[in-house]
């Protein structure tokens, strides 16, 4: 094997190695239960992305379409490390709007399971 050839397959096995030493950043999830627990101290921003536009949890801070999420980045914190809480109805478009804000650089997302309809089967504090 020529000298060029070795180099090249190094320098693949090195990137390779390199990929896999720092996993993506992602999203995390978050329950019902998390939420309504840290609700009353609330230090975080609560984007509901569901379309058509439903009835908020209360402490909403914005509703942005799930599907317009990067062009509405005006309406989002500007620091990007600002913990936010997306949801929906089910969980299908807050996990697809979790996916656009990892992308767009936020460092602490959680996706909330089961959207409202988990939250709103919760018992009342």
């Amino acid at each position: 094997m020529s000298g060029r050839k070795i180099f090249l397959w190094m320098t693949m096995l090195a990137l390779l190695l390199a990929a896999g030493a720092a996993p993506a950043a992602d999203y995390k999830t978050m329950t019902a239960e998390e939420l309504q627990a840290l609700l009353p101290g609330k230090d975080f921003f609560l984007l509901d992305v569901h379309i058509p536009e439903q009835a908020h949890i209360a402490g909403t801070d914005a509703f942005i379409d799930f599907r317009r999420i990067r062009e509405n980045a005006h309406r989002l914190p500007a620091d990007k490390d600002t913990k936010i809480v997306v949801y929906c109805l089910s969980g299908g478009m807050s996990r697809k709007a979790a996916h656009d804000l990892i992308a767009m650089g936020y460092t602490k997302v959680y996706d909330l399971l089961g959207g409202t309809w988990a939250f709103r089967r919760l018992p009342t504090r």
